[in-house]
């Protein structure tokens, strides 16, 4: 559907600084990077906590984009754009909001609305899954949810759905009724209420009331009654407010509409028996936990209300598939790199997962894997011809295309160098060989009934069992969390050295670069030059450099820091000998670390020969805090500051300009943030490690159990029998060892790992590839069954505190051979 520009005017009544120039538009934008459609798209110039929409206008006009909403108290240059129509409103992000609710209400069908604490993504997909043979849907992509993400979603609303399916995420007070305007659903329905996102409200029942503000003009709402203050809350605002609202329950524990008579678990399903009108059936899900019988339970109450038939109900609950919730980023063959988003398989979450592709700086060639895209609501031409577009903006290099529908609309694809088409994944399989992957990274997006895992598992580089799964997303958020905390202007240099503290290397750069940091940093001069061979084009400062080094160095344009004479002297005679002027150059002062740096005596003597240099341009200034982190310290960390600025001002008097001054580590950021300076480092943070700033938790190390057996007391376990039982025990061997990374110290009951929910201790010696834990008290442990080193439920700072070492130290150590998955949430 489209709107012209002065459709647009009208329904944001944009105030305008020049006639409009005609036109159309079909898609809108808040994001930079994910322009797909120039010519057709809407910019909303949205503030940020750091960086504001109105410093992308430039780069979005030179890519073609010529219609942008700004705030009206913006001050620009409106003649730098004279091929643009600039929409001037007093809030861009209410503009945005109007514009969707103005076109939800072009669209009359029913729209199901989904809130809750957790589960709203699960309900929605599971709602799809079970509906989308009977409607033609439209919902969020992924978790849309927000005040940004719930307008973009429902923008997507076009005139051949007959059903929307949209959930809706608050974090603050208020927020819930501006997401009821633009979603107005017909059907409501309340996922569970937990703690999840409750920082922002008073109190349960003040959050749970905000959430019921979705449902004010619904037909019908749906929840679970067995929760006392749920149902007290429901009945209050709705029996007497809107008392031709059907309020549809069910409950596990009494008498609702739909109640649950009976449930049994077995191994890999449940068996639920309901009853309903008076009626009883039974349906069984392929899940055990309770919150997955939760949203079943959730979803079948939605379906009994759009269609009592129970036949219906019970053959689609048995098809329900998890819902993956990430994006996953592996090691392939032939060096390539393997994105797997092959869970779902739609236009907007393909249009995010090519964003996340172009995103990957380490192979240059980029392949895409698609399957038939099923129930779009858009007819075959349009659909394919608008991923031919994506494909080639995008810059795909070889296309795979799976499927008989897609097949036939191959003429579509010849923008893209490489073409290959296959009526069936079987027939692609056949046919893997015969295509000469290499150094690629290569996108897998397929519906379910292509079963694309098959296509992974050929695809992936084969690794034993144990992985170090790394969440980008949690990096992302853990980087905004410190963004937040910054002075106006302060810079953000990133430490990716030693790896990216074992989370890997360019993947970590890519993003870090996506997200616009403004350095990076690393140990040696090797892990620059790697990151530069990745794609990395972002300023990068090396803490080590060595005379071997030099030319590396000058040919990947990296930055070393200068921390001693003999070094500054022989970089600079390096530099004479290539004639090269006013190279960039980092110096280290030494206030009070006593590792690398200039010491306060030695700044006469390092001015001078500064003075007399022309080969060096120093960028930025900076010194090392010894204890930030320690409050008794503070004292030492405050003269330390002194003592920079003294050195530093005689440093910029001497050379005769300003350089970048930066002090603070992680942990100052937020205890010191009096001297943040110019710019910060932010290192181990980043990464999920900081007592003070509690950022999210990335990495999780992973293995999966190779036999369990059953020992007889007395017996002895692993090497020198340390390890005597004392009772008759079963005894897990795990599929990591100190080869790994897994300390021997770790042995002998002094480490555990999470096993099946529960803390399993280490029995024995740690072994170089096995570990063994004891399993005795853990119920229905199995063979193959996955197992948490470190993660979310057991964190890396307990591994170190058993180890008498430091988070730093276990994650750095985790071995090379261990395969890291990296995924988006």
């Amino acid at each position: 559907m489209y709107y012209t520009v002065t459709d647009i005017q009208n329904i944001i009544k944009a105030g305008l600084v020049k006639p409009l120039i005609e036109g159309h538009i079909a898609y809108l934008l808040t994001d930079s990077r994910s322009l797909s459609f120039p010519e057709q798209t809407l910019f909303f110039a949205l503030p940020g906590p750091r960086r504001n929409g109105n410093s992308f206008i430039a780069e979005l006009y030179e890519k073609g984009v010529r219609n942008f909403v700004l705030n009206s108290n913006t001050e620009m240059d409106v003649n730098a754009f004279p091929k643009a129509n600039l929409f001037f409103v007093e809030d861009a992000l209410h503009a945005l909001q109007t514009l969707a609710k103005y076109h939800r209400e072009t669209n009359s069908y029913p729209v199901i609305g989904i809130t809750g604490s957790n589960g709203k993504t699960i309900i929605k997909e599971w709602l799809y899954q079970l509906l989308h043979t009977h409607f033609k849907i439209v919902r969020n992509p992924k978790s849309y949810n927000s005040q940004v993400g719930v307008p973009l979603s429902v923008w997507q609303m076009k005139t051949e759905h007959n059903l929307g399916i949209f959930e809706a995420g608050i974090s603050l007070p208020n927020e819930m009724a501006l997401l009821q305007e633009i979603i107005q659903p017909e059907i409501g329905v309340l996922g569970f209420m937990g703690d999840a996102h409750a920082e922002g409200f008073s109190d349960f029942s003040y959050k749970l009331d905000e959430k019921l503000q979705l449902f004010k003009c619904c037909k019908v709402i749906v929840y679970c009654s067995d929760d006392s203050l749920v149902k007290q809350a429901v009945e209050r605002h709705f029996a007497s407010n809107q008392p031709n609202t059907l309020l549809l329950d069910w409950s596990k524990t009494h008498n609702a509409k739909l109640a649950v008579v009976k449930m049994e678990k077995s191994f890999h399903s449940t068996k639920i028996e309901c009853s309903y009108q008076n009626k009883n059936f039974v349906f069984s899900i392929p899940f055990t936990d309770e919150a997955s019988i939760y949203n079943a339970l959730t979803c079948c109450t939605v379906m009994l209300y759009l269609n009592p038939d129970t036949t219906v109900i019970q053959k689609n609950m048995l098809q329900l598939k998890p819902v993956s919730m990430r994006l996953e980023l592996k090691k392939g063959v032939n060096q390539c790199s393997i994105i797997n988003d092959s869970y779902n398989n739609d236009i907007d979450s393909l249009k995010m997962a090519l964003d996340f592709l172009e995103q990957q700086e380490g192979n240059a060639k980029k392949t895409v894997i698609l399957s038939d895209i099923y129930q779009s609501g858009i007819n075959n031409s349009l659909l394919y011809g608008t991923i031919s577009k994506l494909l080639k903006q995008k810059k795909v290099y070889r296309f795979i295309g799976i499927g008989s529908e897609i097949e036939t609309c191959k003429n579509l694809f010849s923008d893209v160098p490489h073409l290959h088409f296959y009526a069936s994944t079987s027939e692609l399989l056949k046919h893997l060989n015969d295509i000469s992957f290499f150094q690629e990274t290569i996108l897998l997006k397929g519906a379910r009934a292509f079963e694309f895992e098959s296509v992974a598992s050929r695809l992936e580089e084969k690794l034993h069992d144990t992985v170090l799964e790394i969440n980008l997303s949690a990096i992302r958020r853990n980087l905004q969390l410190y963004r937040n905390s910054l002075n106006k202007s302060v810079k953000l240099m990133a430490m990716v050295k030693a790896f990216s503290y074992g989370s890997g290397s360019h993947e970590i750069a890519s993003l870090l670069q996506n997200e616009s940091v403004d350095y990076l940093a690393v140990a040696y001069a090797d892990e620059g030059v790697e990151l530069r061979k990745a794609g990395i084009q972002l300023p990068i400062m090396v803490m080590n450099p060595s005379p071997q080094s030099f030319d590396a160095i000058l040919e990947n344009c990296l930055e070393p820091e200068l921390f001693s004479f003999s070094i500054l002297h022989q970089f600079s005679a390096f530099l004479q000998k290539n004639n090269i002027d006013n190279y960039t150059v980092h110096l280290k002062l030494d206030t009070g670390m006593h590792r690398l740096g200039f010491m306060e005596e030695e700044i006469p003597a390092l001015t001078e020969a500064l003075q007399k240099n022309k080969c060096l341009k120093i960028k930025s200034i900076f010194s090392h805090l010894v204890a930030s982190e320690q409050p008794e310290a503070d004292d030492f960390t405050n003269a330390q500051a002194d003592l920079f600025r003294r050195m530093s001002a005689s440093i910029e008097n001497a050379i005769g300009y300003t350089a970048i001054k930066h002090l603070c580590n992680t942990s100052a950021i937020k205890r010191h943030s009096s001297l943040q300076f110019d710019m910060v480092r932010l290192g181990i943070g980043l990464y999920g490690i900081d007592a003070l700033g509690k950022p999210e938790n990335v990495t999780t190390l992973k293995t999966t159990i190779a036999q369990i057996k059953h020992v007889r007391k007395g017996e002895s376990v692993g090497y020198g029998r340390k390890a005597l039982l004392l009772r008759d025990s079963f005894i897990a061997t795990v599929r990591i060892g100190y080869a790994d990374g897994y300390s021997r110290s770790l042995g002998n009951g002094k480490g555990c790992m999470y096993v099946n929910g529960q803390f399993a201790p280490v029995v024995g010696n740690v072994c170089m590839d096995m570990t063994m834990l004891d399993v005795t008290d853990i119920s229905n442990v199995q063979e193959g069954e996955e197992v948490i080193v470190f993660g979310e439920k057991l964190p890396v700072q307990d591994i170190a505190s058993w180890s008498h070492t430091i988070p730093y130290e276990i994650l750095t150590n985790v071995s090379q051979r261990v395969k890291r998955i990296y995924y988006e949430e």
